[in-house]
């Protein structure tokens, strides 16, 4: 019989090392009942910098700080964090005519409509002048008008409107540090030197260069794409994601607000020549760069081309240039280690899911926690999990690509055309000509539901460009009638819902507790400090390390996916 655990060793720090511990804190085993506390350490590098990228977030953000035990008032003021409704999508596609196509990708789900999935009806009947998030949801006028999700002086956490965050992701590695420690986690900030291991193979201690031997039961490796103990000292292969998704570099950069009292919240994606653009607005900066394909750009002619999408504000500006390495390793767990964050794999930012897929590395974790033994099946079923969320996220990733219909660039071409698309969802694809996603269609959903799929599908309006094979829905029983009334409720109740809404501006003031008027914008531009360690990032520190051998009510106003009548 395998004995308790009594320790977790972290190798890294940044978000990934910081809020796995914060959560092994909050929901490992405690005191008394449960046994002695798990001693939890984070062994972190002064001398690997991160790179300042990964700054939107998805809605259970909300959750992991609320697991955490963290003011969502502190977050605010610490992280100059802003509201995200959802993802604006602008110019990936075209419409019939040649105009490229935006469309918003909301938090709000689709509901049904007694018993029949709401697209089908928005196919069949329209809804005038309203694209699709608009025929049931008010997040379209809301960041239209620059309005938050909430009322002011609601209480934190309010969600009737469901929302994400932007932050600062070093900012918010740094209030983790804090909270952590403050609540008994410790801190050794040391390099890691060489790697011991028992007869097994697990690792049994590391060297360190101030404090030397550190031995270890538990170890997570959260040290990027360095990959220090699963990658290195393990040799666990990466598997790359690049005959699916052609994106490998990336640049990144901090502007001002060109007008500090307007805070659009949405994160914006913008479609350039050779990939595309992000659009992240915190409340005292933006951050904004570019990911493209270097088989269809030199970093130079990226850098061109992304100046001049940023106008006059790239004036002066000087990016950092990122290359990427994308995809996952084999397993994530192996022997007595766990890799989560970028040490386990990276899939290009598109959908702000890096966060997310940490708190569910952590999670599962906690689930299935081994003891000394590390039994198999706990292991097995952890490993099958994470490979089935990056397939989740792949999947859904190249689903915006392969259904594109740009032109005039080879880039958007290539990416319909010549990229790789996983059997499940070319089988998948094939089906949607003749149905909506249904949610029989998806096998495993954590976080890309039916709903989120049918918004991209109509969104990039693929049915009015002849990506249909037959009348969708023919064989469904729809009240027009019914479809017209609800409409018309639906649109009154959202746009008195946008009218009582508080500004955006404001509100993140009166979570800030700030009275006084905004203060002046910070300088125009300045290079993306980093945050995360980046695939191909090799800054000054230590060698390479050597190895010794040995759901809730559905509110008509903000349908969460249920149905309405």
């Amino acid at each position: 019989m395998g004995q308790p655990l009594k320790s977790v060793t972290i190798v890294g720090g940044g978000t990934a090392g910081w809020l796995t511990a914060a959560l092994l804190q909050a929901f490992g085993r405690k005191g008394k009942s449960g046994g002695k506390p798990l001693d939890i350490t984070v062994i972190e590098s002064p001398d690997i910098p991160t790179v300042g990228v990964g700054e939107a977030t998805v809605p259970a953000i909300v959750r992991t700080l609320q697991n955490a035990g963290l003011s969502e008032r502190e977050f605010f003021k610490r992280c100059n964090a802003s509201f995200k409704l959802g993802v604006s999508f602008d110019g990936w596609n075209v419409d019939r005519n040649g105009k490229p196509i935006s469309y918003i990708n909301p938090f709000t789900k689709a509901p049904n409509l007694r018993g029949i999935e709401l697209a089908n009806y928005y196919l069949k009947y329209g809804a005038g002048s309203l694209d699709f998030v608009q025929s049931y949801a008010p997040t379209v006028d809301l960041i239209r008008a620059r309005k938050g999700p909430r009322l002011n002086g609601k209480t934190e956490f309010d969600a009737s409107v469901q929302f994400a965050y932007h932050l600062d992701a070093g900012k918010f590695s740094g209030l983790l540090t804090e909270h952590c420690t403050g609540n008994g986690v410790r801190l050794l900030r040391e390099n890691v030197t060489s790697v011991e291991q028992d007869e097994r193979g697990n690792i049994a201690a590391l060297q360190l260069d101030k404090t030397g031997r550190h031995p270890v039961e538990l170890i997570i490796d959260c040290t990027g794409f360095r990959g220090l103990i699963i990658n290195q000292a393990l040799g666990e292969p990466f598997i790359s994601y690049s005959k699916y998704l052609a994106n490998d570099r990336a640049m990144a950069v901090q502007v001002a607000h060109p007008d500090p009292t307007r805070i659009e919240p949405v994160t914006r994606s913008t479609a350039l020549g050779a990939g595309w653009s992000w659009r992240v607005p915190l409340y005292n900066r933006i951050g904004t760069g570019y990911v493209y394909s270097s088989a269809h750009r030199t970093d130079e002619e990226a850098r061109k081309e992304f100046l001049e999408h940023l106008g006059p504000l790239g004036k002066d500006a000087e990016p950092r240039i990122i290359p990427m390495r994308v995809g996952r390793n084999r397993n994530a767990w192996v022997k007595n280690c766990i890799s989560i964050g970028l040490s386990g794999g990276f899939i290009e930012p598109l959908e702000s899911t890096a966060i997310y897929m940490i708190d569910m590395g952590v999670r599962w974790l906690l689930s299935y926690f081994p003891d000394s033994d590390f039994p198999d099946p706990l292991r097995d079923r952890y490993n099958d999990l994470v490979d089935k969320l990056y397939n989740e996220v792949r999947d859904f990733i190249c689903l915006h690509y392969k259904l594109g219909n740009r032109t005039d660039s080879q880039y958007w071409i290539d990416t319909r055309t010549e990229l790789e698309v996983p059997d499940g969802l070319a089988e998948n694809l094939e089906l949607w000509r003749y149905n909506i996603v249904s949610h029989y269609d998806l096998p495993f959903t954590t976080l890309f539901d039916a709903a989120t799929y049918n918004t991209v599908l109509l969104g990039k309006r693929v049915y009015e460009n002849g990506y249909a094979k037959g009348e969708i829905g023919s064989g469904l029983s729809m009240d027009r009638k019914l479809w017209t009334d609800v409409q018309a409720h639906l649109r009154k109740t959202n746009l008195e819902r946008v009218r009582r809404s508080a500004d955006h501006h404001t509100l993140l003031r009166e979570l800030r507790g700030e009275s006084a008027a905004p203060k002046a914008p910070a300088p125009a531009f300045q290079v993306a400090q980093p945050t995360v360690p980046m695939p191909g990032f090799r800054p000054a520190g230590p060698a390479k390390v050597k190895i010794q051998p040995a759901a809730p009510k559905v509110d008509p106003v903000d349908s969460g996916g249920g149905s309405l009548l």
